[in-house]
């Protein structure tokens, strides 16, 4: 009888036990813990995003080229939306038609009647003012505040990018990402898209049946502190940026220019270009639409990293240096000008290596290129040339040629060096040689260059030998330069080699009988290389690279000037002028710089060439 007796005592202890659990447990969440009543009253509570800044981004010497403004999103709680709401005067107030409004708040319902979905995106805060006082007429609508990308030039688009709404493919690949969050999706914008995007926080308020704010939730207990993005410091100069997209004006093509003693891109310019304040706001999408589908030049094309053209008489830079290091030629080698060989032009006969670069004498470089390619490495011409060719191509390669410079915006193309496969596949093999594949001698027949590599040539010429990876920011944050675009990238050829191509070029712009004297500056000693690409169907391009000054370079260019003919009538003195622009800081030569501003190979047919 005493065993069930202690039994009793024993479950009735246990009852106890979990009825004191129960009662405590009861107890702190009505009266302690409020994350119950929070989501008891959920009906009563707005979650307000709050959007951080995004990074603001600046030229090399802090000048402002991106910032962000106030904006707001106007968001819509269908159920809270009066059934007999005046629609028209809504749609008068937010300047959209009827059936926009229908077609968005359809939506909006689909996506569920009890959470805020976006209605209209991106307001700036001067429209918004003029319909926030008037939103209390219309229940279920309210405005959550954002930031709005601004751009206090219309330069350099391009090179910035640009940001748009995430998208269901955004959203599966990074967990951050919700539904009206915006991201970079072209330029700089893009490549550094997790440092400007900051942290987003979070606000929740009170609001009364009719969905007035009546003020924070427990004093803001819950809220979160957004996280502006990283200030972000690019290598571009503002002023040669701009100065370069005006010379540019009513021409196709680029400029590349670049500081030879670190590889921080200075001016990256595309041209036609366009205004990057056209892809912000509530405009965005139908600019953009223009911008894509009305537009035959396409200013949305990167020609400076995606435009592929063959590199024309540049190229023989690149040949002398891989005959001189391969043996093959010495600066005193002379070839008869043999225009049976190949086309030429100019009065000269028989030159030495620096005479032919100044002189662009295309027999001279079809001998050296036959000379690395038909080395004698095998007995027959068929098998004796890819060898050569191989060799070259690595050559060729260690010049950053044939394949896509590690620079940090998004989206450059590598350009082409053929190799053996390529020409096995295309004449089959042991069935072509040096005599089928010549024309790369002077830089034409299936070579293709991006302009970024071929201002990264200059860089090479200025340095000796060496580039490093050209590249767009210095810093971003506390963060520093990525530690790949602080390493020095060699070339193959030995830097004693460089000095008699160097001396060259320097003639193909100051002395008599030179390509480029329409490159000539009168305080800068500015050494250069013209280029005349063929261009099928329509007038040739025209090109020059060039670095100045010839001592202690401060700035290796490339312009491309598409339809435009001879290298030294258009490309050549552009590029002086940007020279002259970044060392000087001003242009002496007036008649030169309304001469390049007058030129217009857009929109007229006949231009003096």
């Amino acid at each position: 009888m005493d065993r069930y007796e202690n039994r009793r005592f024993l479950i009735l202890a246990i009852f106890i036990i979990i009825g004191s659990i129960f009662l405590f447990r009861l107890f702190y969440i009505q009266v302690i813990d409020d994350t119950y009543k929070a989501s008891a009253d959920n009906q009563a509570l707005r979650y307000v995003t709050q959007y951080p800044a995004r990074g603001i981004i600046y030229d090399r010497d802090m000048e402002l080229l991106a910032y962000n403004e106030a904006a707001y999103d106007l968001m819509v709680t269908p159920r809270m939306v009066d059934p007999e709401m005046d629609t028209t005067a809504f749609c008068e107030l937010i300047g959209i038609d009827k059936e926009l409004f229908i077609e968005r708040y359809s939506k909006a319902r689909r996506h569920s009647r009890y959470k805020a979905s976006a209605f209209e995106r991106q307001i700036p805060a001067d429209e918004w003012a003029s319909i926030s006082e008037k939103l209390y007429n219309y229940p279920g609508f309210y405005g959550e505040k954002r930031t709005l990308r601004r751009f206090p030039e219309p330069i350099a688009g391009h090179v910035l990018g640009y940001i748009s709404e995430v998208n269901s493919k955004d959203i599966e690949n990074d967990s951050y990402y919700q539904p009206g969050d915006y991201i970079g999706v072209n330029g700089l914008e893009k490549t550094y898209e997790t440092e400007l995007r900051g942290k987003r926080g979070m606000k929740v308020l009170l609001v009364d049946v009719h969905n007035s704010v009546k003020g924070s939730y427990l004093e803001g207990e819950l809220d979160s502190v957004p996280v502006p993005g990283s200030i972000l410091v690019s290598t571009l100069d503002r002023e040669l940026q701009a100065y370069g997209e005006l010379l540019m004006q009513n021409k196709k093509g680029s400029i590349v220019a670049i500081e030879p003693s670190t590889g921080e891109i200075l001016a990256l310019v595309s041209s036609p270009a366009y205004d990057p304040n056209l892809l912000v706001g509530r405009e965005r999408s139908k600019n953009y639409k223009v911008l894509v589908q009305n537009d035959s030049l396409n200013p949305l094309f990167n020609r400076a990293i995606n435009a592929v053209y063959r590199p024309g008489s540049i190229f023989k830079l690149v040949q002398s240096l891989v005959a001189l290091q391969e043996g093959v030629i010495t600066p005193n080698t002379r070839f008869v000008c043999n225009r049976a060989l190949i086309n030429c032009h100019g009065a000269h006969s028989n030159d030495n290596l620096p005479q032919a670069i100044q002189h662009s004498c295309n027999p001279y470089f079809y001998q050296t290129y036959k000379r690395l390619i038909q080395g004698g490495r095998a007995n027959s011409i068929f098998e004796d040339s890819p060898l050569g060719l191989t060799v070259w191509r690595d050559y060729v390669m260690s010049f950053g040629f044939g394949t896509r410079l590690q620079t940090d915006i998004p989206g450059m193309s590598k350009g082409f060096v053929p190799d053996v496969n390529f020409y096995n596949k295309w004449y089959g093999e042991n069935r072509w040689a040096f005599s089928t594949i010549y024309s790369n001698s002077i830089g034409e027949g299936e070579l293709g260059v991006v302009p970024i590599q071929m201002a990264n040539l200059a860089a090479i010429l200025a340095n000796r030998g060496y580039y490093y990876i050209p590249h767009l920011v210095k810093h971003i944050g506390v963060m520093p330069k990525r530690e790949i675009y602080q390493e020095k990238q060699y070339t193959k050829v030995d830097s004693m080699h460089f000095q008699s191509v160097i001396d060259a070029l320097e003639n193909v712009v100051n002395a008599d009988g030179g390509t480029a004297r329409r490159a000539r500056l009168d305080s800068i000693i500015v050494c250069g290389k013209t280029g005349t690409v063929q261009n099928k169907n329509s007038p040739d391009h025209s090109v020059f690279m060039a670095f100045a000054p010839k001592v202690n370079p401060q700035i290796a260019i490339a312009v491309y000037v598409e339809d435009a003919g001879w290298g030294g009538s258009w490309a050549a003195p552009i590029a002086s002028l940007m020279i002259e622009k970044y060392i000087n800081g001003d242009i002496k030569n007036k008649a030169k710089e309304e001469r390049i501003l007058e030129a217009d190979f857009i929109h007229i047919e006949e231009t003096e060439k």
